[in-house]
């Protein structure tokens, strides 16, 4: 299994721009994803109510984990995208 924590970025928390965002990103992933508090059981990452059910705010370290063979590389792709501030990211058009 590959854990890594990270740091919600987005100014105003997982709230349902960037939860929506991640839960995309994770549906594309070979592997299941969980993302939860660390030394807290997981959610599905790739269910948009189960994350928005962390209420994770701005600033809180939260744990990403998988298990398979390409499960480091999903777990940094999403790491990624939580580090990033998407409020701060524009949306296309």
């Amino acid at each position: 299994m590959h854990r890594l924590l990270v740091t919600v970025a987005s100014q105003s928390g997982l709230h349902a721009r960037p939860a929506s965002a991640l839960v995309k990103a994770a549906a594309r992933q070979p592997v299941k994803v969980t993302l939860g508090r660390p030394g807290q059981p997981g959610v599905d990452a790739r269910s948009l109510l189960s994350v928005l059910a962390l209420a994770a705010g701005h600033g809180e370290t939260l744990e990403l984990s998988a298990e398979g063979d390409q499960a480091q590389q999903a777990v940094k792709e999403l790491a990624d995208l939580l580090a990033t501030d998407l409020d701060a990211t524009p949306t296309p058009a």
